[in-house]
């Protein structure tokens, strides 16, 4: 097999060039970090686990109309993607308060807002991802105003669905962050929802329990975070329901 060109190593995946120009491959590792990678550790299946999740997440967006960079997963680890040009931001939307913003705020965890509030905030690990207004976005050029009215209707339309996915399976969407970039056709960008969507990027409580499945149990070394990636799994029937946690989950094709 020949080898593959690296184009981009994160923390939680690897960019491949992909088969067809204008596509990559993406790999979904078993890498988990907190605090901008202060806290390392390799959690055996959370790639393959992720990967499959992204997908159910993906397909689901596609379905409704929302575009992304998903084209097809092509194993237990990899999907096919869309190559897009990433604008520099984390899109974030809350439901509730939670982690950075019950801490700025001095909110009660878990409280929840009068709205789903959408966030910003400027990718550079080295700086913190810091927040930023809509005034720095349109003023430094990472997107136009247009730009900026198209992502924040679609995060809120992200959320309707994603809230309404998980509470039909006993989990509260507490809060979650997207990426968003521009596919070019010919002169005319087009935005697509890309990065992925799986328990790394979002904050899942049990609607009765209010148990934590999401990365804050590593954060905060709430237990196994592959039982909890298994347990989000299994209720959206990503996993035969006889699965029980285990470190290798088995999927379904």
């Amino acid at each position: 097999m020949a080898r593959r060109k690296l184009i981009y190593e994160g923390k939680a995946k690897i960019l491949y060039e992909g088969p067809e120009p204008g596509t990559f491959v993406q790999y979904f590792k078993d890498d988990a970090t907190a605090g901008n990678g202060a806290k390392k550790e390799v959690i055996e299946g959370k790639g393959v686990l992720n990967n499959r999740l992204s997908e159910f997440f993906m397909i689901g967006l596609g379905n409704i109309g929302i575009p992304t960079h998903f084209i097809r997963r092509l194993n237990m680890r990899e999907q096919l993607i869309r190559q897009v040009e990433i604008i520099p931001l984390e899109i974030i939307v809350r439901n509730f308060a939670a982690g950075s913003m019950a801490k700025r705020l001095g909110m009660e965890e878990g409280a929840p807002l009068p709205r789903p509030i959408v966030e910003f905030s400027y990718k550079d690990d080295k700086l913190g991802d810091p927040l930023v207004p809509e005034e720095y976005i349109i003023a430094f050029g990472w997107a136009s105003q247009q730009d900026m009215d198209d992502i924040v209707s679609m995060a809120l339309r992200v959320n309707d669905f994603m809230s309404g996915v998980m509470y039909g399976v006993g989990i509260k969407l507490i809060d979650f962050k997207i990426e968003v970039g521009r596919i070019w056709d010919n002169e005319f960008p087009r935005l697509v929802v890309a990065d992925e969507i799986s328990p790394d990027c979002c904050r899942l409580w049990d609607v009765e329990t209010g148990q934590k499945l999401d990365k804050d149990v590593f954060r905060q070394d709430l237990g196994n975070l592959a039982d909890a990636y298994t347990e989000v799994a299994r209720r959206l029937g990503v996993l035969p329901s006889n699965v029980t946690h285990r470190p290798k989950p088995t999927l379904i094709n």
